[in-house]
């Protein structure tokens, strides 16, 4: 199985996902784990999935 390179780490508070390649934090942070918007990170990387999948996480929060 190949390395994935966005994985989600346990944050104070909730996540955050994290990028292997780059070395940094990506995104926001979450309250409940995004497990769709990680498979979709590492999968396909269907860009007008991805900011779908922003949208209702960032919805969430509110």
């Amino acid at each position: 199985m190949a390395r994935r390179r966005y994985v989600a780490r346990g944050v104070p508070g909730g996540y955050r996902i994290w990028d292997s390649r780059g070395r940094k934090w990506w995104g926001d942070h979450y309250e409940l784990c995004p497990d769709d918007l990680l498979a979709e990170l590492n999968g396909p990387a269907d860009h007008a999935r991805i900011t779908a999948l922003l949208k209702r996480y960032r919805a969430l929060k509110r």
